[in-house]
């Protein structure tokens, strides 16, 4: 949360030609100097030629403070000097065609400073570190212009200056400590985000008539609370697989909605941008309330037991984004909405081939695999829980150590894939000797061979490699093993880099999974069913193996649970027994 806000009714918001920028600026004694490079000055030419007159553009905030008749340069000073180098050497190269910049600029600390930028002389740059920079950018801004053809491009910038790039032109009042706000918007506590900027639009000074003093302080009150109550996880990261970290507040994803910006659209200030314009034809108080509608809709999608699990899963798999989804629900009424959702889930988990064909041991498999299981947990959840349980995306999601990667775990296994160190051996055998005393009452002489093994200073490989055969052959259920890779094995756990545990039998699993359970470590529902055996019938359970009736209950679980949405039944073939 922010520990200050800027916004108060003495802020002036709103968006400027830089064609229209006048005034007397001076650069405070505080600021160090002019210091952009040849990288910065040709990212702004590039960013403000890639307009091709197609869009508007919108530059970062310039903020200001009016002291007498001159404004206080607090922030901003690197791109308003640029654009003034690029004025002056446009209005140079086109011999005075191109009018002057309509503002000047002056150091505080450099007497000289404003002469020496309406004319660039370069014998001049190296009297001080200011004017070296400023003759390098200008330098830069030549070559640019260079580097195209120089009539049409000269024409270009100036009509895209008058017509298209805008600046976020922000005046605080004059009582305003400009010195503290340079530094909190330098060192990063309070940067002029989206929200900031949209926020400030509904609490400046000049706003329009519906939205009076009064109004201003309601808005500011319940844009708070907006933002405390995204802070609640579970409701966040039902909307969203990103984390906090991608959002430095996070009403910005609402106000992201509303402007419909695009995933891979990286413009800054896209969205505060899209509400000026909203703000050139709607008054203030009306976008308020599409700000409220909208928020209170994801609310309600949050708080309906079944909506929430469908819209949940769809984001949570990737199958839809958030913007997808509200786009979706407009114009529908809530039973169209909902069968366009069950639509969108159908295709997720559509395949040309049986899911019991999919194999582990096929990369592009797995995803399918694991997009169907994600399916499984939320819709049992969402079947058993009526209105009592919901799927906790926010732990699916996000845990104590931040974002939690799932992966496909071998319910059980024998393989031996990372199998390769004395440690990872010797911690297998540990893990396995419990498990070998609890299944056979003949196992002494297995038990006594695995703990000599323990024992040893330097374990060889094969003498791991025939125990553990030995212990897999006593652990496992006899048959055939084409299983072992199909989905009638595999169930979702976050991913570990415990080699030993990964390739470890069913017993010592399960026996895993407990101690997790026990000590409140989240286990999604479906992969806590398999391993406590409450797909088994009783009288087929048999508590330490995993055989083929418990992986025939396991998949008719899926068929029964999936029904409205698996084009076919898994159809497991028959195992030999």
């Amino acid at each position: 949360m922010e520990a200050r806000t800027l916004m108060n009714n003495e802020i002036k918001l709103e968006t400027k030609l830089v064609g229209d920028i006048t005034g007397a600026f001076f650069v405070p004694s505080y600021q160090r100097g002019y210091r952009w490079g040849e990288t910065e000055v040709v990212r702004l030419l590039d960013d403000i030629y890639a307009t091709e007159g197609k869009r508007n553009y919108c530059l970062q905030p310039v903020v200001v403070r009016k002291n007498g008749d001159r404004y206080e340069l607090i922030d901003g000073q690197q791109r308003l000097t640029t654009i003034y180098l690029i004025y002056r050497f446009m209005n140079e190269e086109s011999f005075g065609f191109i009018d002057e910049p309509r503002f000047t600029l002056s150091y505080e600390t450099r007497d000289k400073s404003e002469d020496f930028l309406k004319s660039i002389d370069e014998s001049r740059k190296n009297e001080n570190i200011d004017f070296w920079f400023l003759c390098a950018a200008y330098e830069s801004i030549k070559k640019w212009f260079a580097a195209r053809d120089r009539k049409s491009t000269l024409t270009n910038v100036n009509k895209y200056f008058d017509e298209i790039v805008k600046i976020i032109w922000y005046e605080v009042g004059e009582t305003e400590d400009a010195i503290g706000l340079f530094t909190r918007l330098n060192i990063g506590k309070i940067p002029l985000t989206n929200a900031e900027l949209v926020k400030a639009m509904f609490l400046s000074k000049g706003t329009d008539e519906n939205v009076d003093k009064e109004k201003q302080e309601e808005i500011s009150l319940q844009w708070d609370n907006i933002e405390k109550e995204l802070h609640n996880n579970s409701l966040w990261y039902f909307l969203t697989n990103t984390t906090n970290t991608a959002y430095q507040t996070r009403i910005d994803l609402v106000l992201d909605l509303i402007s419909g910006k695009p995933a891979d659209n990286r413009e800054k200030y896209y969205t505060f941008f899209k509400f000026d314009e909203m703000r050139q034809t709607q008054t203030l108080d009306s976008i308020w309330r599409r700000i409220q509608q909208t928020f209170l809709i994801l609310k309600d999608w949050h708080g309906n037991h079944e909506l929430y699990h469908k819209i949940g899963y769809l984001i949570a798999s990737g199958t839809l984004t958030l913007q997808k989804v509200f786009d979706l629900s407009k114009d529908k009424t809530k039973d169209e909405f909902r069968e366009s959702l069950d639509g969108y889930i159908r295709e997720s988990i559509k395949i040309k081939v049986n899911y019991a064909d999919l194999s582990y041991e096929k990369p592009l498999e797995q995803k399918r695999i694991a997009t169907l299981l994600l399916l499984f947990n939320v819709e049992s959840v969402r079947r058993n829980g009526e209105n009592s349980q919901w799927f906790p995306f926010d732990k699916y999601k996000f845990g104590k150590g931040g974002k939690v990667t799932w992966s496909l775990e071998h319910i059980h296994a024998q393989q031996s894939e990372g199998l390769r160190t004395q440690e990872i051996w010797k911690e297998w055998l540990s893990l396995h000797i419990p498990s070998v005393k609890s299944v056979s009452n003949e196992s002494e002489e297995l038990v006594s061979l695995m703990n000599d093994a323990l024992a040893k200073e330097k374990l060889e490989g094969p003498e791991f490699f025939a125990i553990q055969q030995r212990v897999v052959e006593l652990l496992s259920v006899k048959g055939n093993t084409e299983y072992l890779h199909s989905i009638a094995n595999m169930a979702l756990l976050s991913s570990t880099d415990n080699a030993a545990l990964n390739n470890s039998t069913f017993d010592v699993k399960r026996n895993e999974i407990i101690k997790m359970d026990k000590a409140g470590q989240y286990i999604p529902f479906c992969t806590r069913m398999v391993f406590l055996k409450y797909y088994t019938p009783s009288a087929d359970n048999q508590l330490h193996f995993w055989g083929h009736a418990d992986r025939v209950a396991y998949v008719d679980a899926m068929n029964t649970v999936l029904v409205n949405y698996l084009e076919e039944p898994i159809i497991l073939e028959k195992e030999e027994e």
